[in-house]
């Protein structure tokens, strides 16, 4: 299943996609910048449809519920940092669901095992000023807390993190389309119950009539691309069972990503024409069952394995 990348430096994976319903799609868009549109040498317009650091967003989302607010029961045993409200224990946040992960706010800020979240953090890592970065220790010590930090990517950037450490995304995706033309249309905001604005009560409050314009686009291609970095994975020195582990869950994620639904945005839902393994040479994607029967079966010892739970608690202050 996943022995025959185990020489492989990248899984390398392409995928065409198409709108669900007609030609036309919402393209991500950012403040100040709108549509990310971009020039490949001699050839015709692209577009970004769908960014690297979005795209990790997505493969994070598969393995978390986030209705009940936790890890989805494939890795329910992983470890993982859910941070609880001081008054009541109202869940907050998680090291799964912050934009930085262990290396959060919410998670330095808070109260672990009875110390304040930083220097809880800054002791398990083995930080320690003038005193290099044991790599190794680092990677180790990250698997225990969260490992699919060690996936997705963290970066302990606050002052308090001695050398700043930080680890880069191991999977990567992005959705580009080429040959690119706009699709402009508009639309109109009706309100029959007040035909006409009058003080106090027009557009900008949500009454009367409001015609607006949208833009769309239509493409030649839409491609997702994606990349395990199996040489960076193998380089954590973990050892072979919490490799493996690491390797099936971001294969998973891919699988997942690929046989789901690809609706990123309201007028943005795609679906997968084809899909094709350009490294290595031969691979095929394993089946989304036979992945999840391998992650349930492989066997890595956490800290204080059966002394607490897979989540490691942590109160907001």
């Amino acid at each position: 299943m996943i022995d025959a990348l185990a020489s492989a430096n990248r899984l390398v994976v392409d995928a065409r996609l198409r709108p669900v319903i007609g030609s036309a799609f919402q393209p991500t868009g950012f403040a100040n910048l709108g549509a990310a549109e971009f020039q490949r040498p001699g050839r015709p317009p692209s577009l970004l449809v769908e960014s690297v650091q979005s795209m990790t967003n997505h493969l994070e989302a598969l393995g978390f519920d986030g209705s009940a607010r936790r890890p989805i029961a494939l890795i329910e045993q992983l470890p993982w940092i859910a941070v609880s409200a001081a008054d009541g224990g109202e869940h907050l946040t998680s090291s799964r669901e912050e934009p930085h992960r262990l290396a959060s706010a919410y998670v330095r800020n808070a109260e672990i095992a009875g110390q304040g979240g930083l220097d809880w953090l800054v002791e398990r890592l083995g930080l320690r000023p003038k005193s290099p970065i044991d790599w190794r220790a680092i990677y180790a010590t990250i698997f225990q807390l969260d490992p699919l930090c060690l996936l997705h990517g963290v970066f302990f950037s606050d002052k308090g993190f001695h050398g700043n450490p930080k680890v880069r995304r191991a999977l990567s995706a992005v959705i580009e389309a080429h040959d690119v033309a706009p699709v402009v249309s508009g639309g109109l905001k009706r309100d029959d119950v007040q035909f006409t604005s009058s003080e106090g009560r027009g557009a900008e409050e949500g009454y009367g009539f409001v015609p607006f314009g949208r833009t769309e686009y239509s493409a030649d291609e839409i491609v997702l691309s994606a990349s395990l970095d199996l040489a960076q994975l193998r380089g954590y020195g973990l050892g072979p069972a919490a490799t493996k582990l690491l390797t099936l869950v971001a294969v998973w994620e891919l699988r997942a990503l690929l046989d789901g639904p690809l609706r990123l945005r309201t007028a943005c839902d795609l679906e997968v024409e084809d899909v094709n393994v350009r490294r290595p040479d031969g691979y095929v994607l394993p089946d989304r069952d036979a992945l999840e029967q391998e992650i349930a079966s492989t066997e890595v010892v956490f800290d204080e394995p059966g002394a607490r739970p897979a989540m490691w608690p942590a109160v907001k202050a």
